[in-house]
């Protein structure tokens, strides 16, 4: 089977398994905070969450560019990945980087679902987009690192038995450039103490958290790679992170086409359908094209990332691009129904808050203009 066909018979068992969960599962769950555990769960025993995982520990051996057919079509049908994307990235990092006896422990477990790797933590109250401004520290004592500091925006702590954390173990006054002295440990959180977990409420049901670490004990084979190389590895998991995350954008997109076209045919206005109205066509039709085209970047950036060459650019513009054409798409669906479009029954509005947040994360598409501003044109660094 090549990779085409590949990709068609994934797409075609994520929608079957998508149509046990209608859109009446996801407003619901909207509506009263709930995690899609039940979907999550089926996700899983289907083999589709274990798709970046070798086959010799379990998993199904794939590459990115069919992780991002899974989380995109999801999306793409009515549902919301984001609830689940979080292992398909996090997993880059201990592929990548973790041990051969870390592989062996973890990756069989999560493979089987009998260990969930949902939650990153990285972000900070104090540092924002600049992730070598963290203060969390992990400081070595004997076999263990003790950490102490706080984390804002983590989701689905309180879903996950391991969660990935960056967090310095060199002080930023005794490193040479600020990106070196940063760790990262893959934490069993099941057995730690001393983590207060916050929830935050938001715009969206993500189960979003505050974490304050006091003393938090983490065993030294908890450490992923070398010590003070974990801005390197988190930079390798950002990479997939923003390709799985503009899959989803413009699997959202795609939803929001198909549901302003059929609307637009539909709806019968001054005796036509309002799809006959080029101010109603030509929105919906535009949206499309740059979806379209942010496609095949998305494409473009997970076979790079797949054949282990640089594709920070690449993925920055994926991410960007579409991000920008599904809140494109968004709009002109939003446009399209009108009033209808605010009433919760046809899920227009539920789809246009989930779709806002790529805008601003992960990277908010400043952040993404600045890296392919350095790094592809040569202009000077913008910040500091």
């Amino acid at each position: 089977m090549d990779s085409h066909e590949t990709r068609d018979a994934i797409r075609a068992s994520v929608r079957a398994l998508c149509n046990r969960f209608p859109s009446k599962y996801w407003r619901t769950l909207d509506a009263e905070r709930e995690y899609p555990h039940d979907f999550v769960k089926a996700l899983t025993e289907a083999g589709l969450l274990a798709a970046l995982i070798p086959a010799e520990y379990g998993g199904a051996g794939l590459g990115l560019r069919e992780a991002a057919v899974v989380l995109g079509e999801i999306n793409h049908f009515g549902g919301n990945a984001s609830a689940c994307h979080a292992q398909m990235y996090v997993m880059n990092v201990l592929l990548r980087h973790g041990s051969a006896e870390q592989k062996q422990r973890y990756l069989p477990e999560i493979a089987a679902g009998r260990l969930r790797l949902q939650a990153f933590a990285v972000t900070e109250p104090n540092s924002g987009s600049d992730t070598t401004a963290i203060e969390t520290t992990a400081v070595r004592r004997g076999d263990r690192y003790v950490v102490n500091g706080q984390k804002i925006f983590i989701s689905r702590v309180l879903q996950s038995d391991l969660m990935l954390l960056l967090a310095r173990t060199t002080p930023r006054t005794e490193v040479k450039k600020k990106t070196e002295g940063m760790s990262v440990f893959l934490i069993d959180l099941r057995k730690t103490q001393g983590l207060e977990v916050r929830p935050i409420r938001t715009m969206l049901n993500h189960a979003t958290n505050a974490l304050f670490f006091e003393n938090v004990e983490v065993p030294v084979e908890g450490l992923i790679g070398e010590e003070g190389k974990g801005f390197s590895y988190i930079l390798d998991g950002m990479n997939a992170e923003r390709v799985l995350v503009a899959s989803e954008a413009i699997g959202d997109g795609r939803w929001f086409i198909e549901k302003a076209v059929t609307y637009a045919q539909e709806r019968v206005v001054f005796g036509k359908p309002i799809g006959a109205n080029q101010g109603v066509q030509f929105p919906i039709a535009k949206a499309h094209t740059a979806l379209t085209a942010a496609s095949l970047l998305t494409e473009q950036a997970a076979t790079l990332f797949d054949s282990h060459q640089p594709c920070g650019a690449e993925a920055n513009m994926a991410k960007y691009f579409a991000a920008e054409a599904a809140w494109e798409a968004a709009n002109a669906c939003m446009d399209t129904y009108g009033g209808y479009g605010f009433a919760e029954e046809y899920d227009v509005e539920r789809k246009f808050r989930e779709v806002r947040l790529f805008i601003n994360a992960p990277v908010s598409r400043n952040m993404a203009l600045s890296y392919i501003s350095q790094h592809v044109l040569g202009l000077p660094r913008s910040f500091t």
